[in-house]
């Protein structure tokens, strides 16, 4: 609606300053006060952020990024979460809130940049020392070589599986920021399908779930 394109380099988004303008107002205002008054509506006591708010979510510019030809080029205002200062969510939780944050982080310099939502999760998981990090999205769970939903599956099969070119795209820094969060501490992390009714209920109460499990 505003004309900006959306444009991506291996599931990371390529940020200009147009573009980030657009991302902070649609994930920092609009998807996230939309979540926000539905969990409120359902009876939690929900509160919006993102990582400017205190400057919890500290990153740096990427400068660099290969694409899948090969060809290095710079994303703009794309981010790497560097630091997780926990202290607004930690009191937040503490006082009965449930944290909705959205992925925008800021640099030294107090400028926004656009990280990838999943790589924020797994970074805010790690620094909260949480035991389980569940990521929604709209894929059925982690694919093997043969083409088959993960139903459990190790770090390092999954690494494995990025090496051998059989994860790629839009996965890789879904299942990277998996990693990133069970080197850290994380005890487990779930990849699920929240297009699923009762999906996360499902992965973590039943024997096989209905996603992937990936274990340290």
């Amino acid at each position: 609606q505003m004309g900006v394109v959306s444009e991506r380099i291996d599931g990371l988004r390529v940020t200009d300053e147009r573009t980030m303008e657009v991302v902070e107002m649609v994930l920092a205002g609009k998807v996230n006060s939309e979540i926000v008054a539905l969990m409120c509506h359902a009876g939690a006591r929900a509160v919006g952020l993102s990582g400017k708010d205190d400057s919890f979510i500290r990153a740096e510019k990427v400068l660099r990024m290969k694409t899948k030809a090969g060809r290095e080029c710079d994303p703009g205002r794309v981010g790497r979460v560097i630091e997780v200062r926990t202290d607004v969510v930690t009191q937040l939780m503490h006082g009965g809130f449930v944290p909705v944050i959205a992925p925008v982080a800021v640099d030294a310099d107090g400028q926004s940049l656009n990280v990838n939502a999943d790589t924020v999760a797994g970074a805010v998981a790690a620094a909260m020392k949480a035991d389980k990090l569940l990521l929604m999205t709209d894929i059925d769970g982690v694919r093997t070589a043969d083409g088959a939903i993960a139903s459990s599956i190790t770090a390092a099969a999954v690494r494995a599986l990025i090496d051998g070119g059989v994860i790629t795209g839009g996965m890789i820094p879904k299942v990277e920021s998996a990693l990133d969060a069970l080197a850290t501490g994380v005890a487990k992390v779930h990849v699920v399908d929240g297009r699923v009714r009762h999906a996360a209920l499902l992965e973590v109460f039943t024997d096989t779930g209905v996603g992937t499990e990936i274990l340290a």
